[in-house]
């Protein structure tokens, strides 16, 4: 049995205590626990020492990082998304990824349907209204529109899509999504395929659930926004990077489009200043998708469990697709 104590692992950032636990009475674990940032230099002296990493997705991991970190066998990201991490460097360097998938897929696809819902009833604007002291007073509200005999559009019908698609049936909407490929399940399902233009002129809404890759990037232009229709509403709770952002703000500006709720954005985090902050709108959430206590708990878990079986020399229970470092 492989005698974990004699290996370190490193945590980028503050652990949920039921990961920090487990790690700590199975390895040598070198972990910020305390408020406030952690030190670069105590960070760069602990990656020395490392022989595997627990990403908090708060770092950027490069060649840069790896060169300080000569030891590593395994990279575990608490997270779904790794477009932070370099995969083609960690592969050549013979360091297994792990992320984690799977175990938010309703907490996400909860917030995604709450952004579709506050698009359509306008809820936050509703609230700051009543905040504002102008309950009564309907100028400038507006009303807003029925979720049923609405068409809505997925982009990117993996795990979280799908999660969505019976929260979406539940208020009678009709489900169109693309896809790079399409999928055999669909009509079980209950979504229809659609190419990506066609889904852009038919959807009253469309949501981005995406993972963001070279494809992805910025697929959200000017050009897209024009071809949907000018009542619809955009929700993004992929990557900001996938939707233009001064795009998206002109689409908004000009009434191309009526709204949009995003819970990623690109810059991120947005700052309070940032233009699109200007208009009515949009709702913007700070990258909460995941944030439940059930769900972090979850993905922290598993993050240990992908950092165990790498360290052991076993397949990570959760590797990133695009390597296939020990398969």
């Amino acid at each position: 049995m492989t005698d974990l104590k004699k290996y370190t692992v490193a945590a980028s950032g503050k652990m949920r205590k039921v990961a920090y636990d487990k790690l700590n009475s199975d390895v040598n674990l070198l972990a910020w626990q305390h408020s406030g940032r952690m030190p670069a230099e105590q960070f760069d002296e602990w990656l020395s020492k490392a022989d595997a990493l627990y990403s908090a997705a708060n770092i950027k991991i490069d060649e840069n990082l790896l060169n300080k970190a000569p030891r590593l066998k395994v990279i575990a990201q608490a997270a779904v998304g790794y477009d932070n991490i370099d995969v083609a460097a960690c592969t050549a360097r013979g360091i297994v990824v792990g992320h984690t998938p799977g175990v938010l897929d309703d907490a996400v696809a909860d917030l995604a349907y709450g952004l579709i819902i506050d698009s359509a009833r306008h809820l936050v604007r509703g609230s700051e209204h009543v905040h504002s002291g102008r309950w009564g007073e309907h100028k400038g509200l507006g009303l807003g529109c029925d979720l049923a005999r609405k068409t809505l559009g997925i982009i990117g019908m993996g795990n979280i899509g799908s999660a969505i698609v019976p929260r979406a049936r539940a208020s009678k909407m009709r489900i169109i999504y693309h896809n790079r490929h399409r999928r055999a399940d669909d009509g079980k399902l209950g979504a229809e395929y659609a190419g990506f233009e066609v889904l852009l002129e038919q959807a009253d809404f469309i949501v981005i659930t995406a993972t963001l890759n070279p494809s992805t990037k910025g697929m959200f232009d000017a050009e897209a926004f024009k071809r949907m229709k000018k009542t619809a509403a955009i929700i993004n709770v992929g990557r900001g990077a996938i939707v233009d952002t001064d795009a998206l703000y002109d689409a908004l500006a000009t009434g191309e489009i009526a709204y949009a709720a995003f819970d990623v954005t690109d810059p991120e985090p947005l700052p309070g200043d940032h233009k699109l902050l200007t208009l009515d709108n949009i709702t913007v959430t700070p990258h909460m998708a995941s944030a439940t206590v059930e769900t972090r708990d979850a993905m922290a878990l598993l993050t240990v469990e992908n950092i165990l079986a790498g360290l052991m020399d076993l397949p990570l229970p959760v590797q990133v697709p695009d390597q296939w470092v020990n398969a």
